[in-house]
């Protein structure tokens, strides 16, 4: 037996293959017509060397065949065994190629089922190209291969002399350059043909040539044929997908996932798949069929086979690759009741051919999902409309799937049968089922018999659409509403459909005050809603809510207010810890702890999306909060977890998540969520703006600015520029980082129009103080005190206990750090507890040393671990500070900042209004820092602190 080599891994499409002038289109199933056999001059075109996915170890294989031919060593042989379209002829192009590019002459040749009988006839694909030196041979070789190849009707002694002569004219051809024979199909290479081959891989041995085949598995081992057999498997997962994305990068995930599920690694399912898809279902904004179309290409796969069975294997095939599901999959029970007399041949039948066979659990199961699609494909519309009805009658009335059965039974319309999907749909919402129940939906519609029912059906159906993760579906849908009369009755829910679609896909704002207070006021007057829509109040409530926190629009506050008897304490509070938080969200925190601790499981599913963004806002949405919802509401929930993972990975300096950030905005956008997409990324720029990426930060500005703006999205927009702030802090342009973050959040006051006003209160009162703005720190100190900041959620504790130790008297400063320390859960907020940590140090330095070392050290490991390059080299500079004897490393912050002011060209007078200092302490200071910078006068100041340190 030959050697073998397995490999999992394989590449593109069976089918690339160049037109045959010398021979009818006989369309063999497993491609077009049989190929003439390549050019054999190396000044002619080479084929298109298209690069391969997963074949690494087959290249490297192929590369050794034709490196030992080159070298003379010949009669070398591999052959390529594999299902249809598993990509055996595209490693056969690429060999081509390869060999081309070396000095090659290339002879192909490839077998048709429909040509298995012509003898010769591959052999005359293979000669083809070297016709011109029959002239050459004997006159007996001559004579019979010219009648073997069809050039001559005299009969001859042919015999052994087909080999003599074929073998000839390779040898001549290969006395000018390396041969290689590339034999596609074996498994219908006619018999005379393969004895030929087998003759001249035996007479090769010592010649520049090599012979590289491919066959099917069923296929008979042609006798003497290649020796090496490569067996090409499936595609894995990661280059099925690197394929599928390769060659159809428009595809939205949702599709993508669908068909990388109904190719299975076949390389021309994943090639050809897409291509037969509409173009709004390949973009993910229409729902895929229940079974895809298969293209001339996919069906020939399986077609003889399928040819050649009887009716009633194919209508048990017909029944299997419809039902699918475990109560209506075939097995040896069902199949008496399909075709009662003859159950057993038939199975027998099915299996024999090779499309189907029992499996461990005795259902009817298809060798490749391609089997189902082209038995379905082959089948005629009453064939399948009758399979249909046949596979609803085995499942329980009310059934979804038995549902869906009925429908595509359906071609008229039918009220009652409309009804009972509608009410099917509503369960499924109810256990999170939304996608699912969006296309029971939108089936109902189609077969309503009036058009408000339909129109009534469409807008369930866009709503469950977006909650269920098909947002361009949904958006698809309000269109098509947007030009149809919508009843009274269902008003509010389109405003919410149509609100919903806006927000998260086309990132627009407007219809939340236009449409959503009308319809609050609406559902006020209706009687309450049951159903999946029950709480549709709560959910426009929430969606009124973003859209005043995104763009801080009058109308909503001033609506959300209105509305707020309407809405579930959760809801309420969820405005208040984002509207005003200064003035609203005092004690939000404890009571959010509150109702979580008292909601069942089932009440937290419902109230998901409150929950986080209530704790999103608190900045408590931590892990445990977030794991209670995986799984629920598709992608609804999943994107908010998703948000609020973002910001408190950032948070907890969990900063080796940012590029997960990244890739979920990519995610959020293949699914059409943009506003998502453009969240997740400004989330992404807090990570930037951490590590003093300034370059990375300026390009995701560039980004992210121009579409917030355009959306009037001013939390993104402030919060771009928060960060441009923070990221001057860190490379140490304070000034430039105080005249930023003043314009956030002026000295004293706490904005109303900035939700997340926290962030920026503790850079503002950091920024004031290292430029020497005292008064202005601790006016912003004040301010936060008297809002009673710290009782709003323990991150706003600890961040206004920093801010009052940075901002703290000599005298008070070790009291309150050791507070901010002691803050409950400081230590969850790495990134501002070494800020903290940063600062106290400095402070300590000229008092006690070994703390400050201490202080400073735990600093520095944090930012390393952060990666938050600038300010590691910050607290590297402290930390060499505690070892100097000069320089401006020596002197003390408040030193420091009265030698800057000075070196500006300051007076004394003018610096102590600056610090709120009298200026004889100013003088004071500066007496003490002159020595440690080795001068003697104010004029030597700058030098001295833009020079190097004595000992540098």
């Amino acid at each position: 037996m030959p050697p073998r080599v397995a490999r999992a891994g394989v590449t593109l499409s069976d089918d690339h293959r160049p037109a045959a002038p010398t021979t009818p289109d006989h369309t063999a199933p497993d491609g077009p017509a049989p190929a003439v056999p390549a050019q054999a001059h190396p000044g002619q075109p080479a084929p298109d060397r298209t690069a391969l996915t997963g074949r690494a170890p087959e290249q490297a294989l192929l590369r050794r065949v034709l490196q030992a031919a080159r070298a003379g060593r010949g009669g070398t042989g591999t052959l390529l065994q594999g299902d249809a379209g598993i990509g055996k002829t595209a490693l056969l192009d690429w060999a081509d190629g390869e060999a081309r590019t070396l000095g090659f002459t290339v002879l192909r040749a490839v077998g048709a089922e429909a040509e298995a009988e012509v003898a010769f006839g591959a052999l005359h694909q293979v000669l083809w190209p070297l016709r011109d030196r029959m002239r050459a041979l004997p006159e007996p070789q001559r004579r019979a291969l010219a009648f073997a190849l069809g050039e001559a009707t005299e009969p001859a002694r042919v015999g052994f002399l087909v080999g003599a002569a074929a073998l000839a004219l390779l040898a001549g051809e290969a006395r000018m350059r390396p041969v290689l024979l590339l034999l596609d199909d074996l498994q219908w290479v006619d018999p005379s043909s393969a004895e030929v081959f087998a003759f001249l891989q035996r007479r090769t041995t010592e010649m520049p040539l090599a012979f590289v085949g491919a066959t099917r598995p069923e296929g008979p081992m042609v006798e003497g044929g290649p020796g090496t057999v490569v067996e090409l498997t499936a595609l894995d997962g990661p280059d099925a997908r690197t394929l599928l994305r390769t060659r159809h990068p428009q595809l939205a995930v949702t599709t993508a996932d669908r068909i990388l599920q109904e190719a299975s690694g076949n390389p021309l399912a994943l090639v050809e798949l897409p291509a037969h898809l509409h173009p709004d279902q390949a973009r993910g904004v229409m729902p895929l069929p229940g079974r895809f179309p298969l293209g001339r290409r996919l069906e020939r796969l399986f077609a003889p086979r399928l040819d050649r069975l009887s009716e009633a294997a194919t209508q048990v095939l017909l029944h299997a690759a419809l039902g699918g599901t475990a109560a209506t999959a075939v097995t040896p029970d069902r199949l008496h009741d399909l075709v009662p007399r003859s159950a057993a041949d038939v199975l027998d039948e099915i299996e024999t051919s090779g499309l189907a066979h029992l499996d461990p659990d005795g259902r009817l199961s298809f060798r490749h999902p391609l089997v189902r699609g082209a038995v379905v494909a082959r089948a005629s519309g009453p064939e399948r409309r009758a399979a249909h009805r046949r596979l609803a009658a085995a499942l329980p009335y009310d059934d979804p799937r038995a549902l869906g059965h009925q429908a595509d039974a359906t071609r008229l319309p039918d009220a009652d049968l409309a009804r009972r999907l509608q009410e099917a749909a509503g369960r499924l919402a109810l256990r999170g089922g939304d996608a699912e129940g969006a296309l029971l939906l939108h089936r109902a519609a189609a077969l309503s018999t009036g058009a408000e029912d339909r129109t009534r059906r469409l807008i369930w159906a866009a709503v469950m659409a977006a909650r269920g993760g098909r947002l361009p579906y949904a958006a698809k849908l309000v269109d098509e509403l947007r030009r149809t009369p919508v009843p009274d009755d269902s008003a509010p829910l389109y405003a919410y459909a149509v609100v919903y679609v806006d927000q998260s896909h086309h990132v627009d704002f407007e219809s939340s005050f236009s449409l959503l207070p009308q319809a609050l006021a609406a559902l006020s007057r209706a009687e309450p809603c049951a159903g999946p829509f029950g709480d549709l109040a709560e959910q426009m409530y929430f969606k009124l809510l973003l859209a005043t926190v995104y763009t801080s629009d009058p109308r909503g506050r001033a609506a959300l207010l209105a509305h707020r008897d309407q809405v579930s304490p959760l809801a309420d509070l969820c405005r208040r810890a984002w509207s005003d938080p200064a003035r609203t969200a005092h004690g939000t925190g404890a009571e959010l702890r509150a109702m979580g601790a008292t909601m069942s499981q089932e009440q937290q599913a419902g109230a998901a999306w409150l929950l986080l963004w209530t704790a999103s806002a608190l900045d408590m949405a931590d892990a445990s909060l977030r794991r209670r919802f995986l799984g629920q509401h598709a992608y609804a929930t999943q994107g908010s977890i998703a948000k609020a993972g973002a910001y408190q990975d950032y948070l907890h300096g969990n900063w080796d998540r940012a590029e997960a950030c990244l890739r979920e905005a990519e995610a959020a956008d293949a699914l059409g969520y943009h506003c998502n997409a453009l969240l997740l990324r400004h989330h992404h720029a807090h990570f930037l703006a951490g590590r003093g990426d300034e370059e990375g930060l300026l390009a995701a500005d560039r980004a992210l600015r121009p579409l917030a703006a355009r959306a009037r999205m001013k939390f993104v927009v402030d919060h771009l520029t928060h960060l441009r702030a923070l990221a001057a802090l860190a490379h140490g342009r304070d000034e430039e980082a105080y005249a930023i973050l003043s314009g956030l959040t002026p000295p004293g006051a706490l904005p109303a129009d900035l939700p997340r006003f926290h962030l920026p209160f503790f850079d503002f009162v950091d920024a004031a103080l290292r430029t020497g703005r005292t008064a202005q720190a601790r006016a912003h100190v004040a301010a936060a005190d008297a809002a009673r900041m710290g009782d709003i959620s323990p991150h706003h504790a600890f961040l206004l206990a920093a801010a009052r130790a940075l901002a703290a008297a000599d005298e008070d400063a070790d009291a309150l750090y050791a507070a901010a320390y002691a803050v409950p859960g400081a230590d969850q907020w790495a990134f501002e507890l070494a800020r903290l940590r940063l600062a106290h140090g400095a402070r300590l330095r000229d008092r006690r040393r070994a703390q400050a070392r201490e202080t400073l050290e735990r600093a520095l490991s944090t930012f390393r671990t952060l990666r938050a390059g600038p300010w590691a080299e910050r607290a590297e500079r402290e930390l060499r500070a505690l070892t100097r004897t000069g320089g401006p490393a020596s002197l003390t912050a408040q030193e420091l900042r009265i030698a800057r002011l000075a070196a500006d060209g300051l007076t004394n007078k003018e610096i102590g209004a600056r610090l709120s200092l009298s200026p004889r302490t100013v003088g004071g200071h500066l007496a003490k820092a002159f020595p440690k910078l080795g001068i003697a006068s104010r004029a030597a100041v700058a030098r001295a602190l833009d020079g190097p340190s004595p000992g540098e």
